[in-house]
């Protein structure tokens, strides 16, 4: 069955600590559909659950699509301090600060999520912080949603630490992990994901929202057949593939570094998170959305950091999953379109922390002016893919 593939394949490429049992696998149409029903299934309307921000801004919609549950966001900052190695870390200190935050707002928190590699940073989880991530929901009962939709999209000598391989979960029976096709095999179209959880009850409650949300019987044939093909995978795909990726990634970095455009660095997904706040009128997210404007009316179709919630303006994501002549005629458009608007009044009068970004170990701009949640309505004409 497609699950006894699924269960295969992730039980290999997860590296999971012992087989995954195909029972506790719920196929759905999309990571879209396992995130509204899952967080349906977990929270009461108006119960929250914590994520690292910035982060997917889809998730926001899909967690309210069925049961009203609203995003605790957990601020990260690009500023290093003493206690930290590198931007916009993450640390169990930061998950509780939020929490207590919450509690104090009146907000009861059931749930972290984690997605890992990250969105949009392109982060690795490693797996010190992976356990001490799980440890703190543990010791506050909240369920973890682990989703790991990038999972086979590292393309550096960064080791990957899947919730799966994990030896002794603390609390197995409120771990879930999710993962797709949509990322790792470039199927977007396809709109096939897995929720994995050993917790009967709630596969049980799941399985009665995921009947609106089922995935057409000749797609998992041909999927179960595609899976079972691991000599082209192992030899042909995602050697080939991760080969692409980070020749991209390289090309990428390396035009915008020519810029004067520096990034976050990052080992695993499609895309990398650059640093554009010295090309800001001011340090604002209306400034920011007027460079997005200005990117768009060149053709250019970047995200900014408004729409992954991010707490500092002037941070965008940029996908390069894409061809090399395109990489190349998005780095020329940028070019010619970031220097004709700093050479207009008022624009440039924000310094870049290129050199800490690139050395950790220095220090980077501080906090921001506002926060991505005071006004969210713009929000929703800004496509995130």
């Amino acid at each position: 069955s497609f699950r006894e593939e699924i269960a295969k394949f992730l039980t290999d490429y997860a590296r999971a600590a012992k087989a995954l049992n195909p029972d506790h696998i719920t196929v759905m149409n999309g990571c879209c559909a396992v995130f509204a029903t899952l967080s349906t299934v977990l929270c009461d309307p108006g119960d929250g659950y914590l994520i690292p921000a910035p982060y997917y801004g889809g998730i926001n919609s899909k967690t309210w699509l069925y049961g009203g549950i609203q995003p605790v966001p957990v601020p990260l900052f690009s500023e290093v301090t003493d206690e930290e190695s590198h931007p916009f870390q993450l640390t169990a200190e930061k998950l509780e600060d939020a929490l207590q935050r919450a509690r104090k707002q009146g907000i009861r928190v059931r749930a972290l999520i984690l997605i890992n590699p990250h969105n949009p940073l392109g982060d690795i989880y490693p797996a010190q912080l992976l356990k001490e991530c799980l440890e703190f929901a543990h010791r506050y009962e909240l369920h973890v949603i682990m989703d790991e939709i990038y999972m086979l999209s590292v393309y550096d000598d960064t080791t990957f630490t899947s919730v799966l391989s994990l030896d002794c979960l603390p609390d197995p029976e409120r771990t879930h992990f999710m993962w797709g096709f949509s990322k790792d095999f470039g199927m977007s179209g396809i709109r096939v994901a897995v929720l994995y959880t050993r917790n009967h009850e709630i596969q049980k409650a799941v399985n009665q929202l995921a009947v609106f949300h089922s995935c057409p019987g000749p797609v998992q044939h041909v999927l179960s057949q595609f899976l079972r093909d691991r000599d082209w995978l192992d030899n042909v795909f995602f050697p080939t593939n991760k080969k692409r990726l980070k020749e991209a990634q390289n090309i990428l970095v390396d035009g915008l570094a020519d810029v004067g455009i520096p990034v976050l660095k990052s080992s695993g997904g499609l895309y990398v998170w650059a640093d554009f706040r010295k090309f800001l009128r001011s340090q604002t997210f209306e400034a920011e959305l007027e460079l997005w404007q200005k990117f768009l009316d060149k053709k250019l179709l970047i995200s900014p950091g408004k729409a992954f919630y991010c707490y500092e303006p002037g941070w965008f994501r940029l996908v390069f999953s894409d061809s090399v002549d395109k990489i190349y005629l998005c780095i020329q458009r940028l070019e010619q379109m970031l220097y004709s608007h700093a050479a207009e009044p008022g624009a440039n009068n924000a310094s870049s922390s290129a050199d800490a970004l690139c050395n950790p170990e220095s220090d980077s701009s501080g906090k921001p002016s506002s926060t991505p949640g005071e006004d969210v309505s713009q929000l929703k004409n800004i496509p995130v893919y």
